[in-house]
């Protein structure tokens, strides 16, 4: 079936189980074709979600930085990072440093930040030979499957996440910061609600508090909006999981997640939240020149397990505020 509502250029191809899509046939100069039809990409996404792109053809790095520029009202520097990234240019990265047969399960950019992407976009210039998708989910959908006891209980307590940074495994503070001086690191947690400790080692670790159901700045619309499941300990595979606590210790994991009364979150939550979104899961692998755009607070991302080469460049755009999105759980910086 097909919708023509928003997309004047060409019919959006609606598709079970796959992400909204749309046909672009365009030989050259893929940055003009975006400037030209931005209004129209971004009320597909605002319509659906997500918006894949098929026929831009995008090649290289500065090509698909000018789509990027197009697209968006502004480019994000990412801070935070839970992995390393390449930079590319301002705003362009490469996609997270994640283990090639470990997948990166659905969440949200950015969701323990009190200012996070709006919008992500995604652009293939190399495809993998098999897997690596970087499927979708919508969140509102989501948040009405789960449990409702759930659901509320995380609407009133929120949920921790907790991170130790060292030179070792995920992003460094210096990656995730964007320093190394322990003066701007403490006045970057303390004006952005985060709790933390130098360990004895010179490692850093932390805790936020924030809120596991957020209302779309622009629809209202409630919304699962976080990566509880993903930063989880037991969505590692078991034997990354028992190599991780067996160097680091149960609380030396680079990440974890918890309710937001410090309760742990047991195994089997973890896998009903990811069940619930591998039920709601669109996913459509990629092919070399693709362009995907997705509204960060709606939809849920992910990428798949992959065989092969994969580049795949990502920009964050369109900063919103935690403020602005009717957190549930309360935070105050200093």
């Amino acid at each position: 079936m097909s919708s023509t509502s928003t997309a004047s250029l060409v019919d959006v191809e609606l598709e079970s189980g796959k992400p909204p899509r749309l046909s672009a046939e365009v030989t050259s100069d893929a940055p003009a074709w975006a400037a030209e039809h931005r209004e129209t990409l971004r009320a597909v996404v605002a319509e659906h979600g997500s918006v894949l792109v098929r026929g831009l053809g995008l090649r290289d790095a500065a090509e698909t930085a000018a789509v990027f520029s197009n697209l968006a009202t502004g480019l994000m520097s990412e801070q935070e990072a839970f992995a390393p990234r390449q930079t590319y240019s301002d705003g362009v990265y490469s996609s997270s440093k994640w283990p090639p047969n470990q997948p990166m399960c659905m969440h949200h950019e950015l969701s323990y930040t009190l200012e996070f992407p709006g919008l992500m976009m995604f652009a293939c210039l190399s495809a993998p030979t098999d897997g690596g998708a970087t499927a979708v989910a919508d969140s509102p959908t989501v948040l009405e499957a789960l449990p409702t006891e759930l659901t509320e209980r995380f609407e009133r307590e929120g949920w921790l996440l907790t991170r130790n940074y060292n030179d070792e495994i995920g992003a460094s503070v210096a990656e995730a910061f964007g320093t190394e001086d322990r003066g701007a690191v403490e006045r970057y947690c303390r004006a952005n609600a985060i709790m933390f400790e130098w360990q004895p080692d010179g490692g850093l670790r932390t805790r936020q508090h924030r809120s596991a159901v957020v209302r779309h700045p622009v629809t209202g619309r409630r919304c699962w909006f976080n990566q509880i499941a993903f930063l989880n300990e037991w969505t590692m595979a078991p034997e990354v999981h028992e190599y991780l606590v067996d160097v680091y210790g149960a609380d030396g994991l680079p990440f974890n997640t918890r309710f937001g009364n410090g309760d742990p979150i047991g195994e089997e939550v973890v896998q009903l939240l990811n069940g619930v979104y591998e039920a709601n899961t669109a996913r459509e692998p990629w092919q070399a020149g693709d362009l995907m755009v997705v509204d960060n607070v709606r939809t849920a991302h992910s990428r798949e397990p992959f065989e092969g080469p994969r580049e795949v460049l990502v920009a964050m755009a369109d900063p919103v505020r935690l403020d602005d999105c009717s957190p549930t759980v309360k935070v105050t910086t200093r």
